[in-house]
């Protein structure tokens, strides 16, 4: 019993120093020297060890202790408690991670600590870096999957959803290629958009509200033009401000872009300036005899007698032919006034005498203000203005 009792004994003793060892911690001989302190570890292994928490030390079998499975875990749907800067808003979640762009990092990253492991010796360590980084794979071939499987269960809710909001889509394009008002277009829209069917189908109708919007605007502005031509060419003032009142109810929301109220305010001032009693006058005469006649006072040079017949003409429907005469008249009779000027100013240039000179340039100024008071806003006006100032320097030398 003694013999078996020591012996087993000494198993034990023996078991326990084997285990020690192998964990590191073998008792020392007692040889009386002093115990040698563990050679302290290089730079490079400092840095590798901060750099990467996973190596254990530089061996191999240390590397294979912490192996993938104490490696955080990615991929996995176990819930995780979220934090309050976690608890985020979906969109800002969402912007927090580009694929494009951090994936291309974490490689470069690995790629060189993998450099920086081989760059101080450490080669077993860099190939087991290395190893670990291609496990990755069959995780990547994993998060393709159930991307896939999210992005097709995406496409079922959106046809889900286009076919529920078809018959909406169709009413809102078959009214644009109708070319139909903003204001229809806009309110089909906004119906489609607070049903929420998803950011694709409101950003379809978001655009399709702008391209309703200048289709319409370019409607309004062809009927503007028109309406004002009516008031510029053709005298018909009430129906003119009729027009313009009615497009004030119609396209309310291009007031903005078309100055509706400053068009009725303009077509209100013409009917004030024209004469009442001209308007009723064309009424029973016709008004292309008269402008063929005023045609004829102009090439006789009775440039008075055509002035108040083509001012009457203006309220007429011939308004427009009326116009474009009157300024045929002008600038005929201002042509002459500066003709007659530069006569003038010939013959003082030649007079001697300093108080007849100017008598002469100040009969010649005459003629340019004449031209300027008859027709202050005839095409020569500049040309009018610069000749009479050269002859007030001429004057005052």
């Amino acid at each position: 019993m003694k013999t078996s009792f020591l012996t087993k004994s000494l198993l034990m003793a023996a078991a326990s120093f084997a285990l020690a060892a192998c964990a590191g911690n073998a008792p020392q001989p007692a040889t009386g020297a002093e115990p040698q302190e563990a050679p302290a570890a290089t730079a490079a292994e400092s840095a590798s060890q901060a750099e990467s928490p996973v190596f254990v030390s530089n061996s191999l079998d240390s590397y294979r202790l912490a192996g993938p499975e104490t490696a955080p875990q990615f991929g996995t749907d176990k819930p995780v408690a979220a934090t309050p800067a976690e608890s985020t808003s979906a969109s800002s979640a969402s912007r927090a991670v580009d694929p494009y762009t951090a994936f291309p990092e974490l490689a470069e990253g690995v790629f060189a600590h993998a450099k920086a492991l081989i760059d101080t010796g450490l080669a077993d360590s860099a190939t087991a870096y290395l190893n670990r980084f291609r496990i990755i794979k069959p995780l990547w071939a994993t998060w393709e999957a159930r991307a896939d499987s999210i992005l097709e269960a995406l496409g079922k809710e959106r046809a889900t959803k286009a076919k529920a909001f078809e018959p909406l889509v169709l009413e809102i394009q078959n009214m644009n290629r109708a070319h139909a008002a903003y204001s229809m277009v806009a309110t089909s829209a906004d119906s489609l958009i607070a049903l929420a069917p998803g950011d694709s189908l409101v950003n379809w109708a978001k655009a399709q509200k702008q391209t309703a919007y200048k289709n319409t605007l370019a409607k309004a502005k062809k009927e503007y033009a028109e309406t004002k031509a009516l008031a510029d060419d053709n005298a018909r003032f009430a129906e003119a401000l009729e027009k313009a009142n009615t497009l004030l109810l119609r396209y309310r929301d291009f007031d903005e872009e078309l100055h509706i109220q400053s068009l009725i305010a303009y077509i209100q001032d013409l009917m004030q300036s024209t004469d009442a009693e001209a308007v009723k006058y064309w009424e029973k005469n016709d008004p292309a005899q008269a402008l063929a006649k005023a045609d004829e006072l102009i090439k006789a040079g009775k440039y008075g007698e055509a002035k108040k017949l083509l001012t009457k003409l203006k309220a007429s429907k011939l308004r427009k032919e009326a116009n474009e005469k009157y300024k045929t008249l002008a600038d005929t009779f201002c042509n002459e006034q500066r003709k007659a000027t530069s006569q003038l100013f010939a013959k003082a240039q030649k007079q001697k005498d300093d108080a007849k000179k100017k008598e002469l340039l100040k009969q010649a100024i005459a003629p340019l203000d004449k031209c300027l008071g008859e027709y202050p806003d005839n095409s020569q006006k500049n040309k009018v203005v610069e000749n009479r100032q050269f002859l007030e320097k001429e004057l005052a030398k």
